[in-house]
């Protein structure tokens, strides 16, 4: 394999010619320039102005991939970019690419390629000590279009003729012997426009002295190509060590950057390319370390790490062990040993320490952080000896360090984990929204694309705590459309999620599963940790629809499949909606005592493990709805009282409508009837915004039975008027009272048709069921049979419904 010189580059260096000479018409300039531009430098100008254009930058992250490799392998990138364009001459017919195969058959020799470089620096700007020895000789300097020598085309053609002077001879006539192969495909095109090209025009040694040699010519030539001129395949490529080790790298930047896997394709493109190779780079190991660890294979995982970092001691001494530990310990972290974890991470900062690397110890310590939230019982101990402390004083610890350090991405992650702190535990709105204004800051001053995910997904949970649905949701599709291509697949993942999550909550189910299945790139899923995430939340979207359906068969299965789930592989929040489901599971299947204990049990970890406040809040409302179950609302009292406290403190407003119902719904039974209307009245709008269907459809059934409670004591009232002021006035008065109870009926059957409305979007069968039932009842009260009748018959039909799914359940 050669060091960095190619048939390809060769292509490069004649493109490059062309441009110099002026050869290329002014609607090509553009095009050639980015073409040479993307081979040559590391950035791609192609796939960054392609990713403007939403839902294409998932697709073009590995174009630059897939293009330097079908460069590497045959000529056919250079006939797409020049053929489209005619030559600057303008003659009938010629293309730019007729130019450009004149400058690749003008080398036929080994002679001629040895002088074509030799003339690649006539291409170079002249130097100072050049110009000079011109002025005395009386010649003129080269006008035209010259590269500089610093400009990366002059770089590259400079670098091309000095790797080109260090070839030994054989190395040469490997790489001439590569070239005629790679350029073999256009023979035929060639011919067509050159008619005097004859069968051995390939090499012009040959057709010299085949008038010589005579019938010899054919075996010399045998003897000079091997088999490649008698039709039999060399499966090997003509690649560089440059090119394979670029490749490496950019592969590798793509699965930290975005946390997905090589595409299968490019994959086996790439080994195809190792293949011949006589030295695999140490980076393949690591490589295959990625992508083993994005795929879940632990022991293969492992294996690689330890052959990368092997061979990387051996050549770097000691300087990158710290670095090998930390990676160990955040693949030990994610396949599930977090013991082992902690203790490997506490040697990493160690030794960092010591060797006074403040980038790898900074991004440990806030690794170290972020472990320590996601599991507060391993870290106990450790934070209580902490010399930094916890929380607030080690964020404020890492955020001084990274400004001193000018570590801007680890400055913004501590001013978005402070934020997230912030609301965690219930603190100022305001405080969380300045560090998100900082953090947002820094991310667009400094163009750091690839942190606007955390950042708005930092975003999204502030809108959603505060109730504003719709700013939350339009954040989320911002991010999808703007920021995804840029950002860490996990980020845009999590995001689709939320807006799945939304959509299920206002019961467009089947909008919920499109959104999962045609917002996810496919490819991206490969990824172990993705994808059990992905199919982790497609279960809760379809629990959370059975579970309105009354589906309980279902339910059982699908919560069987996610309890097994370990709670240490997911995020706090996921696990809690799952034990929430389970819950509410329990709960419908009349099993009350098994709801209270798992209640029970997660206040008292979550009061050790000081959670998130919204957590503790939501399981307070879990209880509360469980005495309400039981028939025991009043039990709750205390309970809906704290949470709303809570709740109002902390500015979850969404929790804070949920609590105001529980706390209506108990004063319903207490008979506190216009206390009751005035609370569900005053957070109804707004729990309208939150765009939950469920809950704003539980509002109006409290509503109505509190309307109803007021005309059962306005009858009350009236038959008290009537036996303390006599029968003269009492007429009257049982007319007055009967106007009342009209009204308060009408209200209560227009709440009842509201929270039908929204029960039938939740697609909630059992509360359907009991709308209807109520509003039969009040119905039959007003005397209008014909419309009891009918609700009636929906209420049967709607029982029907439920049964036959059970049964196709089972």
């Amino acid at each position: 394999m050669a060091r960095y010189l190619t048939p390809a580059k060769i292509g490069l260096l004649a493109l490059i010619e062309l441009y110099v000479e002026e050869a290329v018409p002014r609607d090509a300039i553009i095009p050639v320039l980015s073409f040479l531009t993307s081979h040559i430098l590391d950035s791609d100008l192609q796939s960054t102005t392609s990713t403007s254009t939403p839902g294409t930058g998932v697709a073009n992250r590995w174009q630059r991939a897939e293009r330097s490799i079908g460069l590497v392998v045959s000529v056919k990138d250079f006939e797409d970019l020049l053929l489209p364009f005619p030559a600057v001459d303008r003659l009938p017919g010629r293309r730019l690419w007729d130019r450009f195969l004149e400058k690749l058959w003008a080398i036929d020799s080994l002679d001629a390629l040895q002088e074509f470089f030799s003339l690649r620096p006539r291409v170079l700007a002249r130097t100072r000590e050049e110009l000079r020895r011109l002025a005395e000789a009386g010649e003129e300097a080269p006008t035209g279009i010259l590269l500089a020598r610093n400009s990366p085309l002059g770089a590259f053609v400079r670098k091309a003729v000095l790797e080109f002077t260090r070839l030994q001879f054989h190395h040469s006539a490997e790489l001439w012997k590569a070239f005629v192969k790679y350029r073999q495909p256009t023979v035929a095109y060639w011919r067509r426009r050159n008619p005097h090209c004859g069968r051995l025009s390939f090499d012009s040694v040959l057709m010299e002295g085949q008038h010589e040699w005579g019938s010899f010519t054919d075996g010399i030539a045998v003897t000079a190509y091997g088999g490649m001129l008698m039709g039999q395949e060399d499966d090997a490529l003509p690649v560089s060590t440059d090119d394979v080790e670029s490749l490496l790298e950019f592969q590798i930047d793509q699965i930290q950057k975005y946390g997905a896997r090589v595409p299968a394709e490019i994959k086996a493109k790439f080994h195809a390319m190792l293949r011949d190779s006589h030295v695999v780079p140490s980076l393949s190991h690591y490589l295959n370390f990625s992508d083993a660890w994005r795929s879940g294979d632990y022991p293969s995982a492992f294996d690689y790490l330890h052959r990368y970092f092997d061979y990387t001691m051996q050549n770097r001494d000691r300087l990158f062990y710290h670095y090998a530990l930390m990676n160990l310990a955040i693949v030990q972290s994610d396949f599930g040993c977090h013991k082992e974890a902690m203790a490997t991470m506490l040697e990493t900062i160690s030794t960092a320490r010591e060797n006074k690397d403040n980038t790898c110890l900074n991004f440990c310590l806030n690794w170290f952080y972020h472990f320590g939230r996601a599991h507060p019982d391993l870290v106990q101990d450790l934070e209580a000896n902490s010399m930094i402390g916890s929380g607030k004083e080690a964020l404020a610890f890492l955020r001084a360090k990274a400004k001193e350090t000018g570590m801007l991405v680890l400055r913004s992650s501590a001013l978005l984990s402070e934020a997230k702190l912030n609301m965690a535990n219930g603190e100022s709105i305001a405080g969380a929204m300045e560090h998100l204004v900082r953090s947002s800051q820094i991310i667009v001053e400094r163009n750091m694309k690839s942190l606007f995910g955390s950042q708005l997904s930092v975003t999204t949970s502030l809108w959603d705590r505060l109730g504003i649905s719709y700013l939350s949701s339009m954040t989320s599709e911002v991010f999808l459309r703007v920021h995804a291509p840029s950002a860490c697949f996990d980020d845009e993942l999590k995001m689709v999620c939320r807006l799945a999550g939304t959509l299920a909550g206002k019961g467009k189910y089947d909008e919920a599963f499109a959104k999962l299945e045609d917002g996810i790139d496919k490819n991206a899923l490969r990824a172990a940790k993705p994808n059990q995430y992905w199919h982790l939340y497609r279960g809760l979207v379809k629990l959370r629809r059975d579970l309105h359906r009354n589906d309980l068969d279902t339910v059982e299965t699908l919560l069987a499949q996610l309890l097994q789930v370990g709670s240490e592989e997911l995020d706090p929040d996921v696990v809690f909606i799952i034990d929430s489901l389970h819950i509410e599971a329990l709960i419908r299947r009349k099993n009350f005592d098994a709801a209270y204990e798992k209640i029970e049990r997660l206040i008292a970890k979550f009061r050790d493990d000081h959670r998130d406040l919204s957590l503790r809040i939501r399981l307070l409302l879990v209880k509360a709805h469980l005495f309400d179950a039981m028939g025991r609302p009043d039990r709750g009292f205390s309970i809906t009282m704290r949470a709303a406290s809570l709740a109002w403190r902390a500015r979850l407003l969404t929790l804070l409508w949920q609590a105001v119902g529980a706390l209506a719904n108990i004063l319903n039974a207490m008979g506190e009837f216009p206390a009751a209307v005035q609370l569900v009245e005053a957070v109804l709008p707004r729990s309208m915004e939150s765009e939950n269907a469920f809950n704003t459809g539980m509002l109006y059934s409290i509503l109505a039975d509190a309307r109803m409670g007021q005309a059962g004591k306005a009858r009350k009232a009236g038959q008290a008027t009537r036996t303390t002021k006599g029968e003269v006035s009492g007429p009257a008065a049982s007319s007055v009272t009967n106007n009342k109870r009209t009204v308060f009926f009408k209200n209560a059957d227009e709440a009842l048709k509201c929270a039908f409305n929204h029960f039938s979007a939740a697609e909630d069968l059992e509360k359907q069921c009991e709308t209807l039932a109520k509003r039969g009842t009040l119905m039959k009260v007003l005397g209008d049979h014909a419309r009891a009748e009918e609700l009636a018959a929906r209420y049967m039909g709607l029982r029907r419904q439920s049964s036959s799914r059970d049964h196709s359940g089972l």
